[in-house]
């Protein structure tokens, strides 16, 4: 029984966080001095960034992430647009997301492998907006209690940032994610974690 913690502990150093800072394509995290300078969604609605991490390192949920750094203007997080995230060629079990939708939303990824084989996966990433909850799984990674609008800050509403996870059925080397067509869903960070030796009881 004691076993299981250090596959966990494992599990977490040998984690290959994605450096996702040059595909980042939208603002998503604003300051209370600069509203007007981001646009997750077509109502210019942003995060808090002063209610976030702010920037590199984070671990969630036990997972090791690199958040992106937020300063005005710049991108800080991947609108899906059918990008082709090349990752570290190895052999993973989950790719783990931080991740937000403008509406709870469903899609495809494509997970292209060494050998040239291609698999689709599922992609869940729940509503931005505090009120619709998950109803796809995943956990609230960073609850925020207030909403950035271009022109005022509205506290009676809360954005989250969600953690998901797809999964890499395959027991082949991974070497790029495909990710959907469709800006309604951000991305903020990945890591991938990579497949455990099995365990066989004695």
């Amino acid at each position: 029984m004691d076993r299981l913690p250090a596959r966990a502990d494992r599990r977490q150093t040998e984690a290959v966080p994605v450096n996702l800072a040059g595909l980042a394509d939208n603002t998503g995290i604003t300051r209370a001095d600069a509203l007007s300078e981001g646009a997750f969604n077509i109502w210019g609605n942003t995060f808090p960034a002063d209610e976030l991490p702010t920037g590199g390192p984070v671990v969630v949920d036990g997972v090791p992430f690199l958040f992106p750094e937020a300063a005005p203007g710049r991108p800080d997080n991947v609108r899906c647009a059918g990008q082709l995230i090349e990752v570290p060629t190895g052999r993973y079990d989950w790719i783990q997301l931080l991740a937000a939708a403008e509406r709870r939303t469903e899609d495809q990824v494509l997970l292209h492998y060494a050998d040239g084989s291609v698999d689709p996966e599922w992609l869940r990433v729940p509503d931005f907006w505090p009120e619709t909850g998950s109803r796809v799984g995943g956990s609230p990674a960073f609850t925020c209690t207030r909403m950035h609008y271009p022109r005022h800050v509205e506290r009676k509403m809360g954005p989250v940032i969600w953690r998901h996870r797809v999964p890499v059925p395959r027991e082949s080397d991974l070497g790029a994610v495909r990710l959907p067509d469709n800006p309604a869903v951000h991305l903020f960070a990945m890591t991938l974690l990579p497949a455990l030796p099995l365990e066989v009881a004695a």
